[in-house]
C-alpha cells in the first residue's frame, strides 16, 4: 500500500507546533508527530491520555487536525483526567473532543482511525492498538515513551501481521522519550482480526487422461 504524503502540510504543522510548544521541554517528539499526522492527511486522529501526561504531544495533534480539517479525539480513563486535559488545552485556545472510558472499549467504537498515538507506559497500550479500527488505506500508529519498556516485550508484527492487517514498515526513533512508529496496512474490510481471504480457481490438466480439474486455493 502506497503511503500518501503531503510534505507541505507536514511542514506547516511542524512549524505551528514549534510555536505552540516552545515553552515545553522535550517537545521535539510533539513536533515530529504533528508533522506526521498532517503529512498523512489524517481525518481521524486519536490519542490516549491520563492524569499527569505530557500535553505537548496533544498540542501537536490538535495543530495537525486543524491543517487536515480532521477530527482530534482524546481518550481519557476518568473525569479527573478529562478536567486536567481540557483545562491545559483550553489555556492555549484548543478544545479537542474528549471521551471518558476504558481506552480499549472507546477505541473499538471509533471507526476509520487514520492516526493513533498511545503511551507505552500504560499496561493496556498493546490491547488498544489491537482494538483500533482502521480505514481501507490503513493507519499510522505511534507508541510514545517507548524508552520506558523493554523492546523484547513488544513486536509490531505480533499485533498486526496476520488477519486483515499487516505492517508495511516500522521504526524506532530516539526522539524525546522514544517513539515506536509503524505504518499498518488494512485489508478491504477496513480493520479487524479476522481476514476473509480471496479464493481463486486454478486449472490443472491430467497429462495422461487429458481431464481438466479446477482447484480452489
Amino acid at each position: 500500500m502506497k503511503l500518501i504524503w503531503s510534505p507541505e502540510m507536514a511542514t506547516k504543522a511542524f512549524m505551528d507546533t514549534v510555536k505552540f510548544c516552545k515553552l515545553y521541554q522535550g517537545s521535539s517528539a510533539a513536533e515530529l508527530i504533528s508533522a506526521m499526522a498532517a503529512g498523512w492527511n489524517a481525518k481521524l486522529i486519536v490519542e490516549t491520555w491520563a492524569h499527569g501526561g505530557v500535553i505537548a504531544t496533544s498540542i501537536g495533534l490538535a495543530v495537525a487536525s486543524v491543517h487536515t480539517g480532521g477530527r482530534h479525539v482524546c481518550v481519557v480513563p476518568d473525569e479527573g483526567s478529562r478536567t486536567e486535559y481540557s483545562t491545559a488545552m483550553e489555556k492555549i485556545g484548543m478544545s479537542p473532543e474528549v471521551v471518558v472510558g476504558e481506552p480499549v472499549v472507546v477505541v473499538q467504537g471509533l471507526e476509520v482511525i487514520d492516526f493513533l498515538v498511545v503511551d507505552s507506559r500504560k499496561n493496556e497500550f498493546a490491547q488498544v492498538l489491537k482494538a483500533a479500527r482502521f480505514g481501507i488505506r490503513g493507519a499510522v500508529v505511534v507508541c510514545k515513551n517507548a524508552n520506558f519498556r523493554a523492546t523484547a516485550e513488544f513486536r509490531w508484527r505480533s499485533l498486526f501481521d496476520g488477519g486483515s492487517r499487516r505492517i508495511v514498515r516500522s521504526v524506532f526513533l530516539p526522539v524525546g522519550r522514544g517513539l515506536d512508529i509503524a505504518h499498518v496496512a488494512a485489508g478491504e474490510s477496513g480493520s479487524g482480526s479476522n481476514k476473509v481471504g480471496k479464493s481463486r480457481w486454478i486449472k490443472r490438466v491430467d497429462r495422461e487422461s487429458g481431464e481438466e480439474f479446477l482447484i480452489r486455493k
